[in-house]
C-alpha cells in the first residue's frame, strides 16, 4: 500500500501503527519519527525561514485575504507518489494542507481519508479511521486502549487535588490561546483553563486578557515550534507577574495526534510537580518566575 500524508498528526499515526514503510511521501513539516526526515516531500511553504511570529501572522493574514495559503501542495509530486491512500484534514488552512487543495487528475483514484480531530475523542476517532484505511485496525484499537488507559492514570493520580488556574499561549505576537483539545489536555492534567473552552477555536487573546483571567501560570507553546523557539519568542511577552513556563508546542499540543496524551503528562507534571512524570525526552523551560 502507498501512502501520503498531507499532515504531520497524520504521519505520526500511520507511524504509530507501524505503518511507516507504506508511506511514500509526506509534508515539508513532518519531522516524528526521525525516520520520516528521508521520505519525499509534497507539499512546501511561502512562509520564509526565520521569521518571527508577527512576521508570520502578518503572511497568514495576507494570503487569506487572497483566499490563499501559505501551505501549498506540490502536485507533481503527488503524481510521482502515486498514493492508493492519502491521509489530510480539513480543520486548518492556516497550518496544513487542506483535502480540498488535492488535485483532481491522479494516476489512479486514491482512497482520501479525512482527519477531523477538534478534540482529544477526535483524535482517537482519527486513530481508528487512519487503522481502518490502513488494513491496521487491531493496531489502531490497541493504540486508542493505551492513550485511554494513559489519560485515565493521569486523572486518577491527580483526583482531589487543587487546581491551578492555567493560560495557554498559542501564538505570542499577537497573542492567541490554546484552541479545541488544548482545554481538555489542561483539565485532565489538573488544572483549570482560564482562557478556552474544550473544542473551541484559539482566538486573539489581550495581554490584559491573560492577567485579568488571574491564571497561576502561564503556559506558553506557539503552534509548529519546538522548546528552544518557543523560548527565544518569548522574549517579547510582557511582565504578566506570574510564572511562565515554556514547552514543545510542535511536539505536544499542536498535532492532533498520539503526543497529545505526552502533552497531558507534560502539563500534568508542570502542574503538580513530584505527582505525574513528564513524557521521556521532553522539558519545559520556566522563563519567569515570581513570588
Amino acid at each position: 500500500m502507498r501512502v501520503v500524508s498531507l499532515v504531520p498528526a497524520a504521519t505520526e499515526i500511520a507511524c504509530a501503527l507501524d505503518a511507516i514503510d507504506d508511506l511514500v511521501g509526506v509534508t515539508h513539516d513532518c519531522d516524528y519519527p526521525p525516520g520520516v526526515g528521508a521520505l519525499p516531500r509534497v507539499t512546501r511553504t511561502t512562509i520564509p525561514a526565520g521569521a518571527t511570529s508577527r512576521q508570520i501572522d502578518t503572511h497568514v493574514r495576507e494570503a487569506a485575504s487572497r483566499g490563499d495559503s501559505t501551505f501549498h501542495l506540490d502536485a507533481g509530486a503527488l503524481r510521482d507518489a502515486a498514493p492508493d491512500v492519502i491521509l489530510g484534514q480539513t480543520l486548518c488552512n492556516v497550518c496544513a494542507v487542506t483535502l480540498d487543495q488535492v488535485p483532481l487528475e491522479l494516476p489512479h483514484e486514491p482512497r482520501v481519508v479525512p482527519l477531523e480531530a477538534a478534540s482529544l475523542e477526535g483524535m482517537l476517532d482519527d486513530v481508528r479511521r487512519v487503522g481502518d484505511a490502513l488494513g491496521r485496525a487491531a493496531a489502531a484499537r490497541a493504540l486508542v486502549a493505551a492513550l485511554r488507559a494513559r489519560l485515565d492514570a493521569v486523572a486518577a493520580a491527580l483526583s482531589g487535588r487543587p487546581r491551578p488556574r492555567v493560560a495557554c499561549i498559542e501564538w505570542i505576537d499577537p497573542p492567541f490561546n490554546g484552541g479545541h483539545w488544548v482545554p481538555e489536555q489542561v483539565h485532565i492534567a489538573g488544572g483549570v483553563d482560564v482562557l478556552g473552552a474544550p473544542g473551541e477555536r484559539s482566538r486573539v487573546v489581550a495581554w490584559d486578557e491573560v492577567r485579568g483571567a488571574r491564571p497561576d501560570v502561564v503556559v506558553v507553546m506557539p503552534c509548529g515550534w519546538d522548546l528552544r523557539r518557543a523560548s527565544r519568542e518569548a522574549g517579547v511577552m510582557p511582565d504578566l507577574g506570574v510564572r511562565v513556563v515554556a514547552v514543545d508546542g510542535n511536539a505536544y499540543f499542536s498535532r492532533p495526534g498520539p503526543r497529545l496524551v505526552d502533552g497531558v503528562a507534560l502539563l500534568a507534571s508542570i502542574l503538580h510537580p513530584g505527582t505525574v512524570a513528564g513524557p521521556v525526552g521532553a522539558a519545559a523551560l520556566e522563563l519567569r518566575a515570581h513570588a
